[in-house]
């Protein structure tokens, strides 16, 4: 969420910034909002130092013996409007609290400007794409051939954008998330953690998914009437943990990595990369959650996004790394990295990790504060980013490390995962 002080006193830049973004500031909504709340706000206040002052003078009167019955039925007048004004303002401020919390993030200084994914901007490439001396096939029927990816079956137990894998590949897969597990701890110093995969709203409005996002999100009741949300990141659960918190002087950062599943709806995606394990229903990641201080956080997206880049060089992926235009960014993002790795099969480059600063925009909804070195308590700083999307690493590995023969080769770096499998074979 947005300081409310930074629209309060530069409306009009405020503006400017999130224009750049495709997402228009309705100043006039916010200002007409303002005056009503400065109103009632003043009002209620002296209401509350009259009322203040006549029970002073109510004491005084009574002290001497005196009547103050007269005084006692004014101050009763006003506790009855001070209530209505009271409830009124409560009413105004949810109100403002709403506006506040549809908008998205102000993009850093050092994000480009631009109108859609055309305008991001290549920064590195790492590894050349293989030449095949054969016509590349893509991961679907690589993974038929290899008997272990079942699109059929898993559309009769589910429906469509889901994934039956067995065998050889069920075991890579598995692999993957392991190897990424390893890596981060061992050699990034990640605190591994495991979290729940249905949250309540509050986590949810935490990260920036609510309000806004409702659609793309799985809703799931509960008896007593409320829901949980399955999780479309394990983002959510795992910020979520410094909500409502206070973190001890000297405690920040922390750094933690997390496998999960995740669920997305897809909602409006419909038509776009039916085919394969690009875009699903359902499907893992090894996420990496940074908490850090204001002073820390830019130095930290930056570390956060090379050790997402490790994984691709030790798997040797070719990728690309961009940093996303203003209008391409998540909701809750101030700057985006994205890694994309090359598919033969489609002879592109595609995503496989977006790596995120979010300021203080989600700890200011989460209210996640630290100690800072002068003893005042601020806002954390909050980094995401995948490293790896589990599901897009294996069509990788698969289609990168394909043969004439049918044959996937194992990665050296996955082999020790494999109990020394060194190839699937059909």
């Amino acid at each position: 969420m947005l300081d409310i002080q930074l629209l309060r006193g530069q409306l009009e830049e405020t503006a400017a910034a999130l224009a750049t973004r495709g997402s228009p500031l309705d100043t006039a909504t916010f200002a007409a909002l303002e005056d009503a709340r400065k109103g009632l706000q003043s009002r209620t206040q002296e209401l509350q130092a009259r009322r203040n002052a006549l029970s002073k003078q109510i004491g005084m009167l009574k002290g001497r013996g005196e009547d103050a019955s007269a005084v006692m039925a004014e101050v009763g007048g006003i506790g009855d409007e001070l209530k209505q004004h009271e409830q009124k303002l409560s009413e105004l401020l949810a109100q403002v609290n709403e506006f506040v919390s549809a908008l998205p993030n102000l993009p850093h200084e050092s994000v480009p400007v631009g109108r859609s994914e055309e305008d991001n901007v290549e920064v590195a490439r790492w590894g050349t794409p293989r030449q095949f001396d054969f016509e590349a096939r893509d991961h679907v029927d690589l993974g038929a051939a290899l008997g272990g990816l079942d699109f059929e079956t898993a559309a009769k137990i589910s429906g469509s954008r889901f994934t039956v894998m067995q065998g050889g590949i069920a075991r890579l897969h598995r692999a993957l998330a392991q190897f990424m597990l390893d890596v981060h701890t061992r050699e990034h110093g990640y605190t591994e953690v495991s979290v729940p995969y249905l949250v309540n709203p509050a986590s949810m409005f935490g990260t920036g998914q609510l309000p806004k996002f409702e659609e793309d999100l799985f809703r799931v009741p509960k008896a007593d009437g409320g829901h949980f949300y399955l999780i479309p990141t394990a983002e959510v659960p795992v910020t979520n943990m410094v909500r409502d918190a206070l973190q001890s002087a000297g405690a920040v950062p922390l750094k933690f990595v997390c496998h999960t599943p995740c669920f997305r709806s897809e909602a409006g995606s419909y038509g776009r990369d039916t085919r394969g394990m690009i875009r699903q229903h359902q499907f893992e990641k090894v996420e990496l959650v940074r908490i850090e201080t204001p002073e820390g956080s830019w130095d930290a997206l930056e570390a956060l996004t090379a050790h997402a880049e490790a994984i691709l060089r030790k798997l040797d992926l070719p990728y690309r790394k961009i940093v996303l235009c203003t209008s391409d960014m998540g909701f809750s993002a101030a700057k985006t990295y994205d890694l994309e790795v090359w598919l033969p099969a489609q002879n592109t480059y595609r995503e496989i990790s977006s790596c995120s600063n979010t300021g203080a925009f989600q700890a200011r909804r989460m209210q996640a504060r630290f100690k800072n070195a002068q003893g005042r308590n601020e806002f954390v700083h909050t980094l995401n980013g995948s490293g790896l999307a589990v599901g897009r690493t294996l069509v990788a590995v698969l289609e990168n490390y394909q043969q004439a023969d049918g044959s996937v080769l194992v990665p050296e770096a996955l082999r020790p995962y494999m109990g020394g499998v060194e190839a699937l074979t059909p």
